[in-house]
């Protein structure tokens, strides 16, 4: 592996060597890293063999949800990807559990600090970060707690440009931006701490919130109110090889790419349409990594159809009407077998086939991390919930939910509000809409002067480019935000090209007849590359459909408001002018399938359960033998009773019940566990945890 030294969007600062060993190896990080992405850098994908079946074990969430990362350090069982690095830190592959330390009769058991305040927010990324900053504005006490090195959640991964509208939701800024200017205001805002590195671990009947801060010290927080903000978590497929090391959630890729800028893989599939697997997939072209093809499910992508035209006219194959067969390697993955799906979602036979690659992004959807809104419910608390905690959406709409459940605290204080929360809520259901299908557009018949030409046909809230437009020359219908945009031309447009570089999907070009109506010059946005295009360079000129030839670049230019957008003019002729849609810096090229002899899988070789390496089979058996009670299957399989705590598994098993024909209402669901993570005894006592685990 290596670092992404030159990175598009991403600023790349220089960072302090770190010596650490892993299993007596001496290896260089660096400062700021979490363990799992030094393991990375240094091509160390295998962590650790699990103790059941010694069955490689690798990272998966990224996100401190499953166990599948654990190390040693110092003689205790970590997450690799929630635990920093530090100097001289001894790491050992983690193979079972530790042996216990020795008993020490010197052990200062210290008094637990409760700490009051008006508001705890629960995660610290768009929603809850938009929620502190409106009841910090209203000089509300917040304490903001989030279990990551820095504020921002997701926005931190992501570096495309959001939709929605600027004034609600800063719409054609990017997410890592967001995720700065929401940080910067929340930090200056007197009535608010915030506490960051610091992992909520359970809510209490007496209200009490637990909470490990800063990795080291257990403290109890007192809330009059609480909002819950934790976000989602990915979905997992069952599948043959789905456990291999270099299968794992796009959330987790993105984390290595957009906020470690360690280029992961160098040969990435993906699996599921949606906007995480679309723009997971555009993340990795802008990294230098090969996307070898995207497969759906569905007969069409879930995803904004600008995200998927994106990856379709850099050259992405997409898949539709597929789905994954299995991941295929002894220690870690080596190759993928996808195969066509029929009607009644079997595998057509003869459809098969097998691509080399090195790493499978799982984008199958997100489930909500809710646990603690329903506990906090459960004993009665004053609680609310936002984000994707409450429904799964863009980060867009989880900034205005967070507004909203915000400005909801504020009238339970008695603080007056001026917003109409039933027009603000009227608004999110729009933002958090599924997108619609595409609609027909035609193309404009004007070839004169210069314009806008919008690429976009699929009616989702979406309206920067009305907001930049210097002659405000660019409308919707009756200015509503789900509408697609158009060129008034009441007035000349100026050819700024504003609207071109804030466009979120890259779906507006600017077309100029002014010179040659024979061969006009179209001005495309290009985020491949943060060097100027240098005039007269060669650059490939893309449709929907495929390439349409190459062409010399006769202007490049970065707008002062849009640095991390290139705008990049080339001369076309005219029948081509209006199909073009995009530009590349290298010529599509297409991965072969192999030939790949394919053993014959049973239930019993797929894995459900990442923690106690429960099969599908296993499952079966004793759902088919009458249990549909997820404590029974508990006992008798130890399905849910790893370190995550059943966060992975339970949908899948769930899944199992329905493709079984047990109805939901007729399974018991299981006991959830108390604490959401594990954690040294010792912290209940007031016993600090060191750096390092010592």
């Amino acid at each position: 592996m290596e670092f992404i030294n030159n990175h598009p969007i991403i600023d790349i600062d220089k960072k302090k060597e770190i010596e650490f060993t892993f299993d007596g190896k001496s290896l260089i990080g660096f400062t700021g890293m979490v363990i799992s992405s030094a393991l990375f850098l240094n091509n160390i994908k295998v962590f650790g063999h699990h103790v059941k079946d010694r069955s490689p074990q690798g990272i998966f969430c990224a996100n401190g949800q499953c166990s599948q990362c654990n190390v040693i350090v110092d003689g205790v069982s970590v997450k690799a990807c929630m635990t920093l690095l530090t100097e001289g830190m001894t790491i050992e592959s983690c193979n079972g559990l530790p042996e216990l330390p020795m008993e020490d009769d010197h052990v200062e058991i210290k008094d637990i600090n409760i700490t009051n305040t008006d508001v705890l927010v629960i995660g610290g990324g768009p929603a809850g970060l938009s929620a502190t900053k409106v009841l910090g504005e209203n000089n509300i006490d917040v304490i903001l707690v989030d279990d990551k090195l820095r504020l921002g959640g997701k926005l931190v991964l992501q570096t495309h440009k959001f939709f929605g509208s600027q004034e609600d939701v800063y719409a054609g800024t990017r997410g890592i931006e967001i995720g700065n200017i929401l940080g910067d205001i929340v930090s200056n805002l007197k009535s608010v701490k915030i506490w960051v590195n610091s992992i909520v671990l359970a809510i209490f009947s007496d209200g009490l919130v637990g909470i490990i801060k800063d990795a080291d010290e257990y403290i109890l927080i007192k809330p009059k109110y609480l909002l819950i903000a934790t976000g989602a978590r990915e979905k997992m497929l069952v599948f043959p090889g789905n456990t291999l090391p270099g299968v794992y959630g796009a959330g987790a890729f993105q984390t290595l790419v957009n906020r470690d800028v360690i280029k992961a893989a160098e040969n990435v599939f993906i699996v599921g349409g949606g906007n995480v697997g679309l723009i997971a997939g555009y993340h990795a072209i802008q990294a230098g990594i090969n996307v070898v093809g995207l497969v759906e499910a569905l007969s069409q992508c879930g995803g904004y159809k600008v995200h998927e035209d994106k990856l379709k006219w850099l050259g992405v194959p997409i898949y539709t009407n597929h789905t994954v067969i299995s991941a295929n390697g002894q220690d870690k993955l080596e190759s993928i077998t996808i195969g066509k799906l029929t009607d009644s979602w079997d595998i057509e036979p003869g459809s098969e086939r097998t691509f080399a690659c090195d790493t499978l992004l799982i984008a199958v959807g997100l489930d909500p991390v809710d646990e603690f809104y329903h506990k906090a419910q459960q004993y009665h608390m004053k609680v609310w919930i936002a984000g994707d905690a409450q429904e799964i959406a863009e980060a867009s709409a989880a900034i205005f939910t967070g507004k909203i459940e915000a400005l909801k605290i504020l009238k339970e204080i008695g603080v007056p509000i001026t917003e109409n929360l039933e027009e603000l809520e009227d608004f999110a259901n729009i933002m958090k809409a599924k997108p619609p299908d595409p609609v027909h557009t035609e193309v404009i018949g004007r070839e004169e002067g210069i314009f806008p030409l919008f690429h976009c046909n699929q009616e989702i809230p979406c309206n920067p480019c009305t907001s930049v437009c210097p002659q405000e020359q660019i409308k919707t219908v009756d200015d509503l935000i789900t509408q697609l945009p158009y060129f008034v031309d009441d007035e000349d447009c100026i050819g700024c090209g504003k609207c071109v570089a804030v466009c979120p999907g890259l779906a507006i070009t600017l077309i100029d007849y002014r010179k040659d109506k024979e061969s006009p010059v179209v001005t495309f946005p290009l985020e491949l590359t943060s060097e100027k295009m240098e005039v007269g360079r060669t650059v490939m000129v893309a449709s929907n459909e495929g390439d349409l030839g190459e062409f010399e670049v006769t202007r490049a230019r970065f707008l002062k408001e849009f640095p991390k957008t290139q705008l990049v003019s080339v001369k076309l002729p005219s029948e081509i002018a209006k199909t073009a849609i995009g530009i590349k810096l290298i010529k599509s090229g297409y991965t072969e399938a192999m030939d790949l002899y394919q053993q014959p899988y049973t239930d019993d070789d797929i894995i459900v359960c990442r923690c106690e390496r429960v099969s599908v089979g296993e499952i079966r058996k004793w759902i088919r033998y009458g249990v549909h009670d997820f404590n029974e299957l508990k006992a008798l399989t130890k399905a849910g009773m790893g370190a995550c705590g059943g966060k992975t598994c339970t949908s899948l098993i769930n899944r199992i019940f329905r493709e079984e024909g047990i109805k939901q209402e007729e399974i018991t669901p299981g006991t959830k566990r108390p604490l959401f993570v594990e954690v040294p005894m010792g912290a209940f006592a007031g016993i600090k945890t060191k750096k390092g685990g010592k």
